[in-house]
């Protein structure tokens, strides 16, 4: 070692040329080798190399024997500081970050540029004469007050080097600090020698000390896996049952941008509030820095599906409101809400078929469901015994063969159909049907449809012969050169209709079948 320093601290080699072309060649390969945003990371070099060039001309046309020793120390301690920032800047800047990609953590870098200083350092004084091993062992008071002063410091030195070294979390993670008093969860942007630097959705900056960190339970939301759960708490009424709010939750989450399906979402009873039931909602979720706004999407599609269940949220609130109303205003309400049903209804070409006291019984007991924006209406493969008429919005019809990705085949505007051969025929549903915006849905169920077919036995074949017409032209104009028996067809649809409204027996039927 000793060795080394003295060749270092030769007249040769500071001001004998040998340092100053070695240190100048490192200079010139930085500022070849790094890259044009990074070159100004080369300056601090080449002004100190200036520097030293300054420096060795004045010891060498100074004419006083008394500045050439100051002028060998100072010209040797610039020489030397700039040949170890040249290093550490070839190594560790250009070498790791950017050939290897291996960029070293700050704390790392930044305890090397320590070291780097200190040799230099222990190397002028030991060139003034000074002993500094010795000072510091045999100064005990010396050693004491700096042990004390620097305590802190050193704990948090020493608890990052043990941050470095165990990988609790690292740059880009998101996590929470659990003993901090305010708010301490951020994404981790630096962690230095001193302290470590997380970034709030607020984009407020927190430093906290790494001694801190070291004794702080610490959660990860990034590491192992990006995976979080997330969990919203909803009340429903007691007078509702469980299952229906539960499956009103899990239709809510199904489809919503950014929730998981695996690991699968659930739903569970928290507790009897005082104002309804208190439930649970489990989903896990990716994409950390959003949760605010995927768990507001979730509390959206919570509204809209409670909505068409016809579940109310209760709040502790007492609502005492007096209201005058006449029963003419509301029959006159009721006829208005009933017209604007019969008349969707008629736009659908098999709904024509029936009589218009059936329509008028249609419109009453049908309802008019609120739908939000990206949200599945129905879904390949489920079963079904709705039919569906679009008021307001738009949605697309999505098809999925086999594993590959659903392929939208239509656009269904304001009077948009579909579901029809379900509701007819109970038959699982072909294509999934996909809000773009908003929409205002009436459905009209199995159970309605079946009754006012009950009252009306012969409106089955009416029916089935206009299915079978439509079912003809869509064939003919997928494949021209085809024929479509329709008589047989519309046969086969109506032993469908008989056997899922429970029509058979009748005799007067079977006999005309």
């Amino acid at each position: 070692m000793n060795k080394y320093i003295d060749l270092l601290t030769d007249t040769s080699f500071a001001f004998g040329g040998t340092g100053v072309l070695v240190v100048a060649v490192l200079v010139l390969f930085l500022w070849v080798l790094m890259p044009g945003r990074e070159r100004a990371k080369a300056h601090y070099p080449a002004f100190l190399l200036v520097l030293h060039v300054a420096l060795y001309l004045a010891h060498r046309f100074s004419g006083s024997h008394s500045l050439k020793r100051p002028l060998e120390v100072s010209g040797l301690f610039v020489l030397l500081l700039c040949l170890g920032r040249t290093a550490y800047l070839l190594v560790f800047e250009w070498f790791l970050r950017h050939r290897l990609k291996r960029a070293p953590s700050r704390i790392v870098a930044d305890i090397v540029q320590v070291f780097i200083y200190f040799g230099v350092g222990f190397i002028i004084f030991r060139e003034m004469g000074a002993e500094v091993g010795s000072l510091l062992t045999t100064s005990a008071l010396l050693t004491a007050v700096i042990g004390l002063s620097l305590q802190e410091t050193l704990g948090n030195l020493f608890a990052g080097l043990a941050i470095q070294a165990q990988r609790p979390f690292e740059v880009g993670d998101w996590i929470k600090v659990e003993d901090a008093q305010e708010s301490a969860t951020g994404k981790v942007i630096e962690i230095n020698w001193r302290a470590t630097k997380l970034m709030t959705n607020d984009r407020v900056e927190i430093i906290i000390p790494n001694g801190l960190l070291a004794k702080s339970p610490i959660r990860n939301f990034s590491q192992p896996s990006q995976v979080s759960r997330r969990l919203i708490r909803v009340q429903g009424p007691y007078d509702t049952p469980p299952h229906r709010v539960e499956a009103a939750l899990m239709q809510a989450i199904r489809g919503c941008p950014k929730v998981l399906e695996s690991p699968t979402p659930g739903t569970w009873i928290s507790q009897y509030a005082d104002s309804g039931i208190e439930y649970t909602l489990l989903y896990f979720i990716s994409d950390f820095e959003n949760r605010a706004w995927i768990d507001s999407d979730v509390r959206r599609r919570i509204w809209y599906s409670f909505q068409r269940a016809g579940i109310s949220v209760p709040f502790p609130v007492q609502d005492v409101r007096l209201q005058q109303t006449s029963d003419s205003a509301a029959q006159r309400y009721d006829q208005e809400q009933t017209k604007i049903r019969r008349q969707l209804m008629r736009r659908v070409d098999f709904l024509e078929a029936l009589p218009t006291a059936a329509l008028d019984h249609l419109a009453q007991v049908s309802r008019l469901c609120l739908y939000d924006a990206d949200e599945d209406i129905i879904r390949q493969g489920d079963q079904g015994s709705e039919l569906f008429i679009i008021r307001t919005g738009e949605a697309v019809v999505l098809v999925r063969s086999g594993e590959n990705e659903p392929i939208e085949v239509a656009r269904l505007g304001p009077g948009g159909v579909f579901g029809e051969m379900s509701l007819i025929t109970g038959e699982g549903r072909s294509a999934t049907v996909r809000t773009v915006s908003s929409a205002e849905v009436l459905v009209i169920g199995h159970e309605a449809f079946g009754e006012v077919l009950e009252r009306n036995p012969e409106l089955a074949q009416r029916v089935s012969d206009v299915l079978a017409n439509r079912q003809a032209e869509i064939e003919a104009a997928q494949t021209a050169s085809q024929r479509f028996d329709k008589a047989r067809d519309s046969g086969e649809l109506l032993d469908k209709i008989r056997n899922f409204f429970s029509l058979w027996p009748r005799g007067s039927d079977s006999n005309d079948s």
